[in-house]
């Protein structure tokens, strides 16, 4: 039985798949938040006064990430400060705030950063499968492959977020179901744009 000849796929014959995935994504994300909207929910109110922004002003907040109640690092009594800490986390309330840069919102600098996170990914994604698959895999394979490469892209740390900092599971599983979403759309085309 003579032995099969695996060509193997270079990365540029990939260039159309991620390039075509990264706008097919741009779409899917910018219809999930504009016309399904199930992530509306995802961020609570404080309060119609804004009381909360007024006092994070007065203190001076700059932009970063930021939790509460914060330990006193410095201090000299590690178990006097660790004890108050624990106080303050018992009487609540606990949390982290991220803090932008004050002004009016930049939308086109952000869905610029969007279009070049769906780019990168599926740039990555087009990496590992041009070194797993061959020229002239079957469809089913380039999407099992490029759809479990791209959902760990997408899903795998979202996770994180609900164990450690406090962002709901309904929006981690909303996440989620988003990724599917992506990694359905960018296996989908690799499959179809596959080098024959």
């Amino acid at each position: 039985m003579p032995s099969m000849v695996v060509v193997p796929v270079s990365l540029g014959a990939l260039w159309l798949p991620i390039v075509l995935s990264t706008v097919l994504l741009f779409i899917a994300s910018a219809l999930i938040y504009t016309t399904f909207k199930w992530h509306d929910g995802d961020w609570k109110q404080l309060g119609p006064a804004n009381e909360l922004q007024e006092a994070l002003r007065k203190v001076g907040i700059t932009a970063g990430q930021y939790t509460f109640p914060e330990g006193d690092r410095k201090a000299t009594d590690k178990a006097a400060a660790k004890q108050l800490h624990d106080e303050r986390y018992a009487k609540g309330p606990v949390g982290v705030v991220y803090a932008g840069t004050p002004g009016t919102v930049n939308m086109g600098k952000m869905l610029g950063q969007m279009v070049v996170y769906f780019l990168v990914v599926s740039f990555f994604v087009a990496y590992v499968a041009s070194h797993a698959l061959a020229m002239g895999a079957p469809y089913l394979k380039v999407f099992q492959i490029v759809g479990a490469t791209s959902f760990l892209a997408y899903c795998a740390g979202q996770v994180v977020d609900s164990i450690w900092f406090f962002r709901s599971w309904r929006t981690t599983w909303l996440n989620v179901v988003d990724a599917l979403i992506y990694c359905g759309l960018t296996a989908g085309t690799f499959g179809w744009l596959w080098p024959r």
